[in-house]
């Protein structure tokens, strides 16, 4: 053991005692602060208020972190942005009053049982993990009050609901680069009791409270002593809009009641019925054959079809404009979509129909640092492109597109606030048009493959169609876990028919 007793001499002869290092800054101390110290509060009284108003805020990026970019809003345009742009050069915050993507083309499946809603809602912090694993990218669950594209500032307030509401909180975040990709609302051209009466079918929770309010009118019209005059109102579904998703959920609809519905409510079978109800020809942009074929396949299927514009809803009825009452127990809005107040609110530039304008780079003009994408924006008149559909296809469109300009824009050191003058951007977005699909219920289906109304191209209808519309979704979706899902989903519902459990 002697050589052991002489390695120990040897080593603590010539080693020092380590000195310990003054550390005078908290946050390196502390390195969980880091994160901290990105934010700043202060108390500032709301004017005509006497209690103060609590403000936080995102400060401006620093010389030694990455650029910023504010995306508002989580739907196609979104989400497909943030999936693309790249965690390594920029810092993603995203601002939204919901934490998913909604798959909109199979929603309605959702409402009757087909699909269950977690199948087609998918979490943002799956699309784009950076937003909970990278120090400078957040996601808040709030919505954008206000721009000021001068200091380059987004004003926020927290989104709070629930039986304990919370106070909002409202705070600002600084960036270097922000993404309008906040959608549009649903239209009512400004007809009387649309908001108080119907449902919209754009959300998650539209289509829960659809399907609830579908399942209680159905137990509630088995109750003894039930008239049958209300027995017929509250089993009578009535869609206004002959769009895609007005078609797609009167289809579903009827599927529902004639292999569902009339085994399990036997008692009120020959009651319940839906009447679609449109101004014009139902699915408009599809070809003459294909509409034609969709307005035989849903009246087969017990769909009643009406003509008609809407002039004012009531509780219980709808009036139309010839002065038809109309008596229904769930009423579905699928008219169409347009800008939002916030949007028509912002002081920028706007294209024709109020939404936001861009140019050929979906960068909005006059203003430094800010595109728009999705819904909420058109070409301004001066590109001489007309104004895009509110598709979702037209929205992923642009938001990949836009995710590979960034990238290319941050490589070159313009990722920065005001740093992309007299950039090159390269080539101008263009939007080809891929074609449009629609179920009809019954195991049916549309596919129009032309690339507008008046070109030649191939379009299909019938069992094919559907096929061909349930594998094209299918591989849209944008997650191998909501892939499995709906398939899953599918083969449970073909098998052993909707689940009717209303929870």
């Amino acid at each position: 053991m002697s050589w052991l007793r002489n390695l120990s001499k040897c080593y603590f002869s010539t080693t020092k005692p380590l000195l310990k290092p003054t550390i005078t800054d908290p946050f390196h101390r502390f390195p969980s602060l880091t994160l901290l110290s990105r934010f700043s509060t202060s108390t500032i009284p709301e004017p005509g208020s006497t209690s103060p108003v609590r403000y936080a805020g995102l400060g401006p990026t620093k010389p030694n972190e990455k650029p910023r970019v504010v995306v508002l809003g989580t739907g196609w345009a979104g989400c497909r942005f943030m999936k693309g742009l790249d965690p390594q050069i920029y810092d993603i915050v995203c601002v939204s009053p919901r934490n998913h993507m909604v798959f909109t083309p199979l929603l309605a499946s959702t409402c009757v049982g087909t699909l269950e809603f977690r199948s087609v809602a998918e979490p943002v912090a799956r699309i784009q993990p950076a937003i909970s694993n990278e120090p400078g990218s957040f996601f808040f669950l709030a919505n954008c009050t206000g721009i000021n594209a001068d200091i380059h500032e987004v004003q926020c307030e927290t989104v709070t609901e629930g039986t304990q509401t919370l106070d909002p909180w409202k705070f600002t975040i600084s960036y270097d680069k922000l993404v309008i990709a906040l959608g549009a609302q649903p239209t009512t051209f400004g007809i009387h009791g649309v908001h108080e009466h119907a449902i919209f079918l754009r959300e998650v929770y539209h289509a829960q409270e659809i399907r609830r309010k579908l399942l209680l009118n159905l137990m509630m019209s088995e109750v003894p002593g039930i008239e049958e005059e209300e027995k017929k109102r509250l089993l009578h579904c009535v869609v206004v809009g002959g769009g895609p998703t007005g078609v797609e959920f009167s289809g579903e609809l009827s599927d529902f009641i004639m292999r569902d519905v009339r085994q399990r409510y036997a008692h009120v079978k020959d009651y319940i019925h839906v009447t679609l109800i449109e101004a014009n020809e139902i699915l408009s942009s599809f070809d003459d054959r294909l509409r034609h074929y969709a307005t035989n396949q849903l009246t087969k299927s017990g769909v009643r079809l009406v003509r008609g514009i809407v002039k004012d809803v009531e509780e219980k009825k709808i009036i139309l404009n010839d002065g038809t009452e109309v008596p229904y127990g769930l009423l579905v809005w699928s008219t169409g979509v347009g800008p939002s107040p916030f949007i028509q609110s912002l002081d920028l530039p706007k294209s024709p129909g109020g939404r936001i304008g861009i140019d050929e780079w979906l960068r909005v003009p006059s203003v430094q640092d800010i595109f728009s994408i999705g819904d909420c924006s058109g070409f301004v008149e001066s590109t001489g492109k007309p104004t895009l559909p509110a598709l979702a296809q037209v929205a992923e469109r642009q938001g990949k597109y836009l995710a590979i300009l960034l990238n290319k824009v941050g490589k070159a050191n313009g990722g920065r606030a005001n740093s992309m003058n007299d950039m090159d951007l390269g080539n101008q977005f263009v939007y080809k048009h891929l074609g449009s699909m629609a179920t009809v219920g019954s195991y049916k289906a549309l596919v129009d493959l032309r690339q507008n109304k008046e070109a030649k191209g191939l379009s299909l209808a019938g069992f094919v169609s559907w096929f061909v519309w349930r594998s094209a979704y299918l591989t849209r979706v944008i997650s191998w876990r909501n892939r499995f899902y709906v398939a899953i989903n599918w083969a449970t519902t073909f098998v052993f028919g909707r689940d009717i459990s209303r929870i």
